[in-house]
């Protein structure tokens, strides 16, 4: 008999991440870590790979936005050279276009050396680029926060749903230990009354085949419960040396709960809708960027220094250094670009328009999201109860069987089917019940409640 756990999925996943933990070689910490499925989330939401990432994400466009005021503030930088010329370069001059009489010299208007230092101010009056960047930085900021929240909602979908995973294995082996136990304690009664010659060998047998087969499966399902929590530690961001303990347990009545439709829901509850209207902002401030490219720019400029040319180097020595200072307006204006202002309009305007799309698409997503996921919870609920129905009878079957044969009115066989029918009725619940726990971490995503 084989126990078909949703757990399984995980096992080729968290396979991986074993052979990946044992190579890290992390030193065991001497302390259990007890969680409950809330303090998983939230140690997942300082830990988690994902999350931090998103964060440190949010940090750089923090980090981008400063950079972007500063074109805003004035521009101030230095400068000083130094040059020697051991050959200056001379010109060629006729003194006859002043005197009437030819007469040719070269002269140079250089000097062997020479010094400069200048500082030069530049300020933006007014750039229409840099005042919608300004204007931009918020809906940038809120962008990547909304980030950091969707990672973290992703987060919280993924730990409880690993958490609960772990969870129902652990129902499960407390059932399936129950019988484990119980087949021992039928198996020995059995043995002694074969060698009273009352009953054959092969009932004995049998007994056998089913508690090897039992035996199996609990180890099985140990393992497999081991790779469930590996995996939960992967979400949670925890080091797979770390111990763990879950302290939750499952709640058939809280899974069970009504359903009541939520009147008050908005689409912006929906951290993805929130991300597409953050960005539907972002491109419209595109839009607008590029159409204010076509405006004059207009900078306040400003320059001064000193210099000084010698013949020989004597700049250690007093001597004099000529200063100049000079400022201005520069305006500049956009006359003729090949057309490519106009194009990059159209993208802009075409990404602004995507957006639209975007958002209702999403829209109808969430729809279809919250009717299917409350159809399938509602589904799994009555499975679930029905799944449970059918345990309680199986394990009434199975008694009475039991009954039957220590009183010597019923079969090996018997007694061995209606285990058999009580494992696959205790499978099928199991099945159910995760996939209500699933089912209901569903329901409170697709109405944004995670």
């Amino acid at each position: 008999m084989q126990f078909n756990w949703k757990l399984a999925a995980l096992t080729g996943v968290a396979m991986q991440l074993l052979t990946y933990a044992h190579a890290q070689q992390q030193p065991a910490p001497a302390e259990t870590a007890r969680f409950s499925a809330q303090q998983a989330v939230e140690y997942a939401l300082a830990n988690q790979y994902a999350v931090r990432t998103a964060k440190l994400d949010e940090l750089i466009t923090i980090a981008r936005n400063r950079e972007v005021s500063g074109l805003a503030l004035p521009q101030v930088s230095g400068t000083g050279n130094f040059m020697h010329s051991p050959v200056l370069q001379k010109q060629q001059f006729n003194f006859g276009n002043f005197t009437g009489k030819d007469s040719i010299a070269t002269i140079s208007f250089q000097l062997p050396y020479n010094a400069q230092g200048y500082i030069s101010i530049n300020q933006v009056l007014f750039d229409p680029s840099v005042l919608v960047a300004l204007q931009a930085r918020k809906t940038l900021e809120e962008l990547a926060q909304k980030g950091v929240k969707k990672s973290e909602v992703d987060v919280r979908e993924q730990v409880y749903k690993a958490y609960y995973n772990v969870v129902a294995a652990d129902k499960a082996l407390v059932i399936l230990r129950e019988s484990v136990v119980r087949l021992e304690n039928t198996l020995r009664e059995t043995r002694e009354i074969y060698k009273n010659g009352l009953v054959e060998k092969l009932d004995v047998d049998r007994l056998v085949v089913q508690y090897n087969n039992l035996k199996s499966e609990e180890v099985r399902l140990r393992n497999l419960r081991e790779v469930g929590l590996s995996a939960l530690k992967f979400q949670i961001g925890m080091p797979m040396r770390q111990p763990l303990e879950l302290t939750d347990t499952l709640s058939n009545s809280a899974l069970k709960a009504d359903i009541q439709e939520d009147r008050n829901f908005s689409y912006s509850n929906r951290i993805e809708y929130q991300l597409l209207e953050s960005q539907k902002k972002a491109n419209e401030y595109n839009l607008k960027r590029y159409k204010l490219q076509g405006m004059p720019t207009l900078a306040l400029f400003g320059q001064g220094g000193t210099l000084r040319g010698s013949e020989k180097f004597d700049y250690f020595k007093s001597q004099m250094w000529y200063g100049y200072f000079q400022y201005g307006l520069n305006l500049s204006v956009p006359i003729f670009t090949g057309f490519q202002r106009k194009r990059k309009v159209d993208q802009a305007f075409l990404e602004v328009k995507k957006s639209d799309l975007d958002i209702e698409n999403v829209r109808n997503a969430i729809d279809l999201e919250q009717s299917t996921s409350t159809a399938n919870l509602r589904n799994n609920i009555t499975t679930l109860e029905n799944q449970e129905e059918n345990m309680a009878l199986a394990q009434d079957v199975y008694n009475t069987s039991m009954i039957k044969y220590r009183e010597g009115v019923g079969s090996s066989l018997e007694m061995i089917t209606a285990e058999t029918q009580l494992l696959t009725a205790q499978n099928s619940y199991f099945n159910a019940l995760f996939n209500v726990i699933v089912a209901r971490i569903d329901y409170m995503k697709a109405y944004g409640k995670l």
